[in-house]
């Protein structure tokens, strides 16, 4: 798997947010993208993973050397944000079924088996509208990381996590996403420890 922007830029408005990124991205590799809050980061996040357009130059993906069209990259990639929502009224047995009819997981997860992971075992017949927002946030982990895909994107991974919760999340990197491309949008070391590309998207103003 590899992406590639070639002078990219996004803006909203005549505001751009960013310009001219050229930038690649290779299998198993790590990267962060760095930059104060507000500067753009999660914009460039959203662009690389196909949920937002960009206004300039392209965006292009590819499996070893046969092109993947941008309107089927989701199928390869799986993301946790903040700006993402849970179904409230799911329950989380419900959430994690309903996420396996589009991917699923890797092998040797179970749905019970990651409920346990991530600590919510107990809370399987319990709607998500009643998790507190650190249970929410280890549950979008659990379904971005366990995810079978190629790409992990990860935008503030540790939002509303407390120290046990960041303890986990780097558990979880490093057990389960060993093999795979990782881009963590993010200004806190805790959460792209495991990147050894960096970018500063203030380079791109």
């Amino acid at each position: 798997m590899k992406i590639t922007l070639d002078q990219t830029g996004k803006r909203f408005n005549y505001d751009w947010i960013f310009r001219r990124v050229n930038a690649t991205f290779e299998a198993g590799q790590r990267y962060a993208i760095l930059g104060p809050n507000g500067s753009g980061k999660s914009t460039l996040l959203q662009v690389i993973s196909g949920h937002l357009l960009h206004n300039e130059g392209t965006v292009t993906y590819h499996d070893v050397n046969t092109p993947i069209p941008a309107d089927r990259f989701f199928e390869s990639c799986a993301i946790a944000a903040p700006y993402l929502e849970l179904i409230e009224e799911f329950t989380l047995a419900e959430s994690i079924s309903f996420h396996l009819q589009f991917k699923q997981f890797i092998p040797g997860i179970t749905p019970q088996k990651a409920a346990e992971t991530v600590g919510l075992q107990s809370s399987m017949r319990k709607q998500v509208k009643h998790f507190s927002s650190g249970m929410k946030q280890r549950l979008k982990l659990a379904l971005a990381i366990f995810s079978n895909v190629p790409v992990l994107l990860l935008d503030e991974p540790c939002t509303n996590l407390d120290a046990a919760g960041v303890e986990l999340y780097q558990e979880l990197i490093t057990t389960y996403a060993s093999n795979r491309m990782i881009i963590v949008s993010s200004n806190d070391e805790q959460e792209y420890f495991m990147c050894e590309q960096r970018m500063s998207i203030l380079d791109y103003k």
